[in-house]
């Protein structure tokens, strides 16, 4: 009987300990189904923005390089050799700096002939000058003919030429000597070195280049049927390659008159609007001009999501957040913002930068500031 007892209170507490498991696995499968993504998302004023009709921008497509209005292409003006080489390509350079420096020694002999030149002309000049104010008195006291001073005159006269002529000679030998000097011709930086030590440099060769990068321009091109619809000062919106997704703004200085005859388009030049522009020269750009503009539902291309052709934003209704289908118009040539043709409405707000954990119907609840922290966004 003692027995049958004991066996009957272990049946008990074994049920009693199953029924306790079956209720903690019920508790959880029940928390399970209520995770704590129920909870509202806290969005901060920052993370939102307002959906407002603005301007859509049409324009010309343009492209081109970056180019510097101001550079110098550094020839040799006297034939001879390289002897020092100062400035590397990307250095500074300041204006009147010396840059390069040739062999001289020829010049200075010539130079040295020509000043000694210049003084045995000079001597004679004043000698020949005596001799004719000498037969000049002598004739008006009738001790010299009339001949003997007209070949006193001839004298001084072709002494007056060679001393002109021997100046002459010494004032370009002293043009040549400065020319072995190459010297920058403006604040700016070597582009690039075409000439090392020991080259001979002939006239007209290329020696070095310098630029000014705060010159800077975009030199583009358009096409000729679109030409029409470009005018001075309007302005250009362009990306630079090696900038990444940086938008430059311009405005247009200057239409060519005539068309390139390979590729029929026409030069554009445009100025930058920013102080800041590309340290590069020779950078591919391209960019449109605008040429019109157009009210329209604008929305900035961080607030859309896109999948394949479709493209969605989430609007903030209430303490609600929907994911809502809208179909896009043209970009924005100077923003980058799209136009938006349905799905939004004036006066809708989204979420500015949406990530890909948000989901359709699920409550938020609007901070007053960023130092709350923020869940989901």
């Amino acid at each position: 009987m003692l027995r049958e007892s004991f066996i009957v209170f272990i049946l008990a507490v074994s049920l009693a300990a199953c029924q306790k498991s079956a209720d903690s696995a019920g508790n959880v499968a029940r928390a399970a189904d209520n995770p704590a993504q129920d909870a509202p998302i806290l969005i901060a004023a920052e993370d939102l923005l307002t959906v407002h009709n603005g301007s859509l921008a049409a324009g010309t497509v343009i492209t081109g390089s970056i180019q510097p209005e101001r550079r110098a292409d550094l020839r040799a003006e006297v034939s001879a050799v390289v002897l020092q080489v100062l400035k590397e390509n990307g250095e500074t350079v300041r204006r009147g700096e010396l840059l390069m420096r040739l062999d001289d020694t020829a010049i200075r002999d010539a130079l040295t002939s020509s000043e000694a030149a210049a003084r045995a002309a000079s001597q004679a000049l004043d000698q020949a000058e005596r001799q004719f104010r000498r037969l000049q008195t002598l004739r008006g006291s009738g001790m010299a003919s009339a001949q003997q001073l007209e070949d006193a005159e001839i004298r001084r006269n072709n002494a007056q030429s060679d001393k002109a002529g021997a100046e002459s000679r010494v004032v370009s030998a002293r043009q040549q000597l400065q020319r072995t000097e190459i010297r920058a011709p403006f604040d700016g930086v070597v582009s690039e070195r075409k000439a090392s030590i020991g080259d001979t440099a002939a006239i007209g060769k290329e020696l070095i280049k310098v630029i000014d990068p705060a010159s800077v321009r975009f030199d583009g091109f358009v096409s000729a049927d679109k030409i029409s619809t470009v005018k001075l000062g309007q302005n250009v919106s362009f990306r630079v390659n090696g900038y990444g997704q940086q938008d430059f703004s311009g405005v247009v200085k200057r239409i060519d008159a005539a068309a390139d005859p390979t590729t029929r388009q026409v030069e554009v030049l445009v100025n930058f609007v920013e102080k800041t522009v590309p340290s590069v020269s020779g950078l591919y750009a391209e960019g449109r001009i605008e040429t019109s503009s157009s009210a329209a539902l604008m929305l900035p291309a961080v607030a859309l999501v896109r999948n394949g052709d479709h493209a969605f934003a989430w609007r903030v209704q209430g303490s609600v957040l929907k994911k809502i289908p809208i179909e896009l118009g043209e970009r924005d040539t100077r923003r980058g913002d799209y136009a938006i043709r349905s799905g939004l409405a004036d006066g809708d707000q989204v979420v500015r930068n949406p990530q890909s954990n948000l989901k359709d119907g699920a409550k938020v609840e609007k901070m007053a500031s960023t130092a709350t922290e923020k869940k989901g966004i």
